[in-house]
């Protein structure tokens, strides 16, 4: 049966400063219904995906410059090929930006689609194309908020249409919403036209901060280059899952054999249906009060030294290390923001910003990633997907009444987008820009054959849908997966 939006309670988001924890929810309180949107659960779905299936999805907003990371251009002009050399990769014939050494020794793990395309330079336009995977935009579009007729995020299609496991949320996004640095909300990372309560679980671990971008507190900066004060650093928070002091597990056991009897009498009284769904929304609550993988999950702080050196002490490390636990304990996608709105929004001064801030932890922290789950067996079922809203101009420009030096300018035509494991092929350059990289020139691909791909992986069948209140099927894919990845 398809999936309908009705009846669903809204869920709250994990803030910063929320503890889910029983003092919080209430123990006599964790049959309330709205607990069931820490599940993100709503219903059956038209079909599931597999089980052992899962995505985490990077994004990073603000547009990387493919002709600075994956798709340089050494033989091009000079105020085409910037300043970065190319070094070859461990696939023959490959070659990436020299400041991303540790993926380019990893190269037989990950493929890149250099021909990805669509023809929005605005920020808030791409967000919205490349979260959702639909070139189009949706009617009435607003580029200044979130609508309720946006197209849904990849993310809560996920979680709507996935069956969750371990009573976990299908799909979390973190450590942040994109906000711009005005405090508008960007619109499409939620759920849109299929409603509120099928927005992603935000798990936020970054206080907003309209003027900090990058991997801090390690690689923190500013993009115009503005002296910052002194102990500025922003701040990683992970959210705290556990009981009250004094309130052991048996204790909790205990409360719950109560509540049990009190359901009993209940749903005898009253012959509810909905009984065993005020069960189900309990046992998700108790499951993140108690459920020691996702306690590890988030306390990627306190992870061993070994660890924290390979991920990286930064934003960048600690998300992709939480990424990788959540997918362990359950999560079928997780979408990870590598820097805040805007982060690789390099108008100016692009070459030493993604030199030292950007490019360093991005390639140790998704190094480490791969490594963790190619070792642990994890890159089979694990689609990892590197993309933003747009790449770059193949033309470096100026603006010096904001810039110091150079950067490159929006660019929807053409980007780079790095794949790995859930069945992609190591080691493949699929398309190619032409000789500016500023069109495909070969083997065009879609944000709807992109994100046709992740649905793919996750096991969801190209006939999947889900319904609206009047009952009218919503399809999901609108591509076809890049088969030559696969």
């Amino acid at each position: 049966m398809a999936r309908s939006t009705e009846a669903t309670p809204v869920h709250p988001r994990m803030t910063r400063r929320l503890a889910v924890q029983a003092g919080a929810v209430g123990l006599l309180g964790l049959g309330i219904e709205h607990l069931g949107a820490l599940r993100a659960m709503g219903g059956p779905a038209t079909a599931k995906g597999r089980d052992d299936r899962a995505v985490i999805y990077i994004f990073l907003s603000g547009g990387l410059s493919q002709l600075d990371s994956f798709d340089l251009k050494p033989d091009a002009p000079g105020e085409v090929r910037g300043e970065f050399r190319p070094i070859a990769t461990r696939t023959p014939g490959l070659s990436i930006c020299e400041h991303l050494p540790k993926l380019a020794e990893r190269s037989e793990l990950w493929s890149l689609v250099r021909s990805l395309t669509h023809s929005s330079n605005d920020h808030s336009a791409g967000h919205q194309i490349m979260l959702s995977g639909r070139s189009e935009l949706p009617p009435g579009f607003n580029p200044g908020k979130p609508s309720p007729g946006d197209w849904p995020s990849i993310a809560s299609i996920a979680g709507a249409l996935c069956a969750p496991r371990n009573n976990l949320p299908p799909a979390v996004v973190l450590p942040e919403k994109l906000i711009h640095n005005t405090g508008r909300v960007i619109p499409g990372q939620f759920g849109g036209e299929m409603g509120a309560k099928h927005d992603p679980w935000f798990i936020e671990a970054s206080p907003f901060d309209p003027a900090a971008y990058g991997a801090y507190p390690t690689y923190e900066f500013d993009h115009q280059q503005r002296p910052q004060p002194a102990g500025k650093a922003k701040q990683f928070q992970t959210p705290s899952l556990g009981l009250p002091e004094g309130f052991s597990e048996s204790r909790l056991a205990g409360r719950l054999g109560l509540l049990a009897a009190l359901d009993r009498q209940r749903s005898a009284l009253e012959g509810s249906a909905a009984a065993g769904g005020f069960d189900d929304e309990r046992q998700g609550a108790v499951s993140l009060l108690t459920d020691r993988r996702v306690k590890r999950a988030f306390d990627v702080l306190n992870a061993p030294d070994v660890v924290l050196d390979r991920y990286g002490r930064h934003a960048f490390g600690w998300s992709l290390l939480m990424a990788k636990r959540l997918v362990e304990a359950g999560v079928k996608l997780v979408q990870v923001n590598l820097g805040n709105n805007e982060t690789w929004d390099n108008h100016g001064n692009i070459f030493p910003h993604l030199k030292d801030k950007l490019f360093p932890p991005t390639d140790q922290a998704v190094a480490a990633l791969l490594d963790d789950l190619h070792q642990t067996g994890l890159l089979d079922s694990t689609l990892v997907v590197m993309a933003g809203e747009f790449g770059r101009t193949p033309k470096i420009s100026g603006l010096p009444q904001f810039y110091k030096l150079p950067g490159r300018d929006h660019w929807g035509r053409v980007q780079s987008v790095l794949l790995a494991g859930g069945g992609v092929q190591g080691g493949r350059v699929i398309g190619s820009s032409d000789k500016i990289g500023g069109h495909p020139r070969t083997d065009p691909h879609t944000p709807e054959d992109f994100a046709a791909t992740i649905y793919n992986s996750l096991g969801l069948p190209p006939t999947v849908s889900w319904n609206d209140p009047q009952g009218r099927p919503h399809f999901v894919y609108h591509g076809e997966p890049i088969a030559a990845l696969l």
